[in-house]
């Protein structure tokens, strides 16, 4: 009866450790940045400690590890200046100032972006959803999501993470 109690066990934990491995991978999966699940090759190429030594660690786990900022932190939320938001990992321009409105989301958003400055990809990561992810179109580095929720002329909502981005003003 022990014995068949301890093969039972055996066979439990042997199990348990089975299905945590297989959980392990399909998390790794759904958190890969956009090279590792889609192929793209992007221009700009650096490793994971080029990315945290430049990046910080708040703004790697956005852009590297495609994490979300906690809603109403970024101080991008308040900026009205007249400029051009760049990508935070390779300074591509990738928004400009006049497409910038306040969705009431708690994240810097814009009704579009500037030309050849993004990539885009169905992020599944959502058990009943399926949205639409933007990425710097040189780096790969994540943005946010589209939504189609926007004001005119587009319709569309970029909702992005103010850490991904960096504002440089007009100059006068």
């Amino acid at each position: 009866m022990d014995n068949e109690n301890t093969v039972s066990r055996r066979s439990f934990l042997r199990n348990s450790l089975r299905m945590a491995v297989i959980g392990a991978g399909s998390v790794v999966v759904a958190s890969g940045t956009v090279q590792a699940e889609t192929g793209e090759v992007f221009e700009v190429v650096k490793t994971d400690k080029e990315w945290k030594a430049q990046l910080g660690n708040a703004s790697y786990q956005v852009l590297r590890h495609e994490d979300t900022e906690r809603p109403g932190t970024s101080p991008l939320l308040s900026e009205k200046r007249e400029g051009i938001f760049h990508c935070a990992g390779c300074d591509l321009a990738v928004y400009d100032s006049k497409t910038k409105y306040e969705s009431g989301t708690g994240w810097p958003s814009f009704y579009e972006s500037l030309p050849n400055a993004v990539g885009t990809r169905e992020d599944r990561r959502l058990i009943f959803s399926v949205r639409t992810e933007v990425h710097c179109r040189r780096c790969g580095g994540h943005f946010g999501h589209i939504f189609d929720d926007g004001p005119k002329p587009t319709g569309m909502r970029h909702c992005l993470n103010g850490l991904a981005l960096t504002f440089k003003p007009k100059s006068a």
